[in-house]
């Protein structure tokens, strides 16, 4: 089972998008095994945001993500970085696929409501980020038999 962490973003809190956006993982039949409403710190958003260090847009990135509250969970499921990603849809919200996160409620890359991690490398690396092993529960669903193989 591959493992991804989701960042709900500010935009989508502030826009009280939160409940919908976990309702559609849930339902494509990711399971939550840790979630947490935090205000993420500077230090902790510059280590998630690492990559793009040199990148220009590495301020703008670490001043959004702490200017309020967010909602990060863990999710497991089989090929969860793809299911993840394909509900969240593409970056930019003007090309992501309706049906998706951002396809059906986001105008703006700067405000694309959803972080998915985007490797099964990225994904554990991420979710220890925010969550030590003591915070994730791993448990049964029993509708488990009817989504997985």
């Amino acid at each position: 089972m591959e493992r991804t962490l989701i960042i709900v973003k500010p935009d989508a809190v502030q826009r009280g998008l939160t409940g919908e956006i976990i309702k559609r993982f849930e339902a494509r039949g990711l399971k939550i095994i840790g979630m947490k409403l935090l205000q993420v710190n500077r230090e902790l958003a510059e280590k998630h945001y690492a990559v793009h260090r040199e990148r220009p847009f590495f301020a703008g990135l670490v001043e959004y993500i702490i200017s309020a509250p967010v909602v990060v969970l863990a999710l497991e499921g089989t090929d969860a970085i793809a299911a993840a990603r394909a509900t969240i849809g593409a970056t930019k919200p003007a090309e992501a696929a309706p049906g998706s996160i951002r396809g059906d409620y986001g105008l703006e890359i700067g405000r694309n409501l959803v972080h998915g991690s985007d490797s099964v490398e990225n994904g554990v690396i991420e979710v220890a980020n925010f969550f030590t092993e003591a915070d994730l529960c791993g448990w049964s669903r029993d509708v488990d038999r009817w989504v997985f193989e």
